[in-house]
């Protein structure tokens, strides 16, 4: 009796030690995978579940690689023609380390010694289009005398401009080719925080490289475009994908092999990749392209405001009274512009532009760069706490609905406006143009010495009176021009001369 008792014992503990066994490895136990056939533990972030199946699809960068590959080109440049030093200074920067990643001065060494050859720098470019347009940065380009154009297959090609924009850091090159591979284009406000994306390019003149990263921000503000733009667009996609000199111009691309952005920038104390690079968002980067292929010159909308800037100081805030988290807060509205004559007022906060919320003035810039003048769009605000909805007319710079053309003046570098009928009388004068403000790195900045004010009277010894005779008169010029005219307060008059061509 005792030995059926102890029998039952072993055989009830047996079966519990099963049991249990069973449930944990049923319950708990960890996934196994099958390598060389053999059952390996396999705890990979997931990947396998209990019946060593992969869960949905693992991430492939090999097709999005594929398709972008071919697109994306090599561009290289010589800069000027004349003496220039080795010894290229840096631009002055806010925001430490941060720098467009083809940064001209790291090509070459230092010693600050003269050298009567050209400078030759790189980039990358990506084609949009079968007949050959191409997609770079300003600054891949900017003082280029000559461009050459690279392709996948060894090919080489030399490209003209079509247009630049330094607002964006945007140009579009064209070369004379056909049936090209070119890289769609994808949605740029779909792009998610945390997902994958591919950059690819010719870093340190390398052959094409690929590298993978994820979007760690959207909408950054560096500061860049600034130095050559009094209107800045920036509102970058910021990714960990590792980007070099030479990345300039290249493509970021997601898991689709579409296009999302266009690189520009590193985040470097070194000028070398450290872990952030910026690219473009590709739907301004569309909308600024279309405009320099359809009309040689960006069409900007401007609202017509002034707002207070994210970074501006506590200070200020405090003065006008500012809640954080409200929208972009309108600081002045001139009477003249969009916003005036849609009835947005000072003091209100812009909260939505065409049903997109924008918290900063970063945001509501990039949404307004997708129109051009005489677009018509909605603007939601709130005003003394209550929800208001404007429809707004964009206007042009001047302050018009008009389509801006290509003017002969745009290489000169600053704003210009027609005399007031009544000053010209004043001034003993039957008209002539003012120079409203002279912006950095135009020809008039770069080869005189004249000041905001000066009023344009006469173009090579013909009188002008608007800014359409003035651009008339430039346009019919041969390489060089010379502007007579004075400053109101100054007696005498001042002659500048000015090269269209300088070498």
């Amino acid at each position: 009796m005792k030995i059926k008792h102890v029998v039952f014992t072993i055989l009830i503990s047996g079966l519990t030690s099963l049991g249990v066994m069973y449930g944990y490895n049923h319950f708990n136990s960890k996934p196994v995978a099958i390598q060389d056939g053999i059952k390996v533990p396999a705890n990979y972030a997931g990947m396998f579940d209990s019946n060593n199946n992969v869960p949905g699809d693992l991430v492939d960068f090999v097709q999005p690689a594929k398709a972008a590959l071919p697109t994306v080109v090599h561009i290289t440049t010589v800069i000027g023609r004349e003496q220039a030093s080795n010894n290229l200074p840096r631009r002055s920067n806010p925001f430490q380390g941060l720098v467009p990643d083809d940064f001209f001065d790291d090509f070459f060494g230092g010693g600050g010694q003269m050298r009567a050859v050209p400078q030759r720098a790189s980039g990358s470019g990506v084609v949009v289009s079968q007949d050959g347009y191409i997609i770079t940065n300003n600054h891949v380009i900017d003082g280029a005398s000559e461009i050459k154009v690279g392709l996948s297959n060894k090919t080489s090609y030399t490209a003209k401009v079509i247009g630049a924009d330094p607002s964006s850091d945007l140009a579009v090159l064209k070369i004379e080719a056909k049936n090209l591979p070119f890289l769609l284009y994808g949605n740029s406000d779909q792009v998610q925080v945390g997902q994958w994306a591919l950059a690819i390019g010719y870093p340190l003149n390398l052959e094409t490289t690929v590298t993978a990263g994820i979007i760690s921000a959207k909408g950054r503000t560096l500061g860049l475009n600034s130095r050559k733009s009094q209107a800045p667009i920036e509102s970058y996609i910021q990714t960990d994908a590792a980007v070099n000199q030479g990345n300039s111009g290249g493509a970021l691309v997601n898991l689709k092999g579409e296009l999302i952005g266009i690189n520009s920038a590193i985040a470097s104390p070194t000028g070398s990749y450290a872990g952030y690079s910026y690219a473009i968002p590709v739907n301004i980067v569309k909308k600024i392209v279309n405009d320099l292929i359809q009309f040689g010159t960006v069409q900007r909308a401007y609202l017509g405001i002034s707002y207070l800037p994210d970074e501006a100081p506590d200070s200020e805030k405090e003065k006008v009274g500012y809640k954080t988290g409200l929208g972009v807060y309108v600081r002045e509205v001139p009477k003249d512009g969009a916003a005036a004559a849609a009835g947005i007022k000072a003091g209100d906060y812009i909260t939505k532009v065409n049903g997109f919320p924008v918290i900063s003035g970063n945001e509501m810039v990039e949404q307004i760069a997708r129109f051009k003048p005489g677009d018509k769009i909605t603007v939601n605000y709130l005003r003394d706490g209550k929800e208001g909805t404007a429809n707004v007319t964009l206007k042009n710079k001047t302050g018009t609905y008009d389509i801006v053309r290509v003017s002969a003046l745009d290489e000169f570098g600053a704003d210009f406006v027609t005399l007031d009928k009544k000053k010209a009388g004043e001034y003993g004068q039957s008209g002539g143009v003012v120079v409203k403000k002279i912006n950095q790195n135009g020809l008039i900045d770069g080869q005189t010495r004249m000041k905001d004010g000066f009023v344009i009277l006469r173009v090579n010894d013909k009188p002008v009176a608007s800014v359409e005779e003035l651009n008339t008169e430039v346009q019919k010029s041969g390489s060089s021009v010379k502007l007579d005219g004075f400053y109101p307060g100054f007696e005498g008059l001042y002659t500048y001369n000015i090269s269209k061509d300088p070498q």
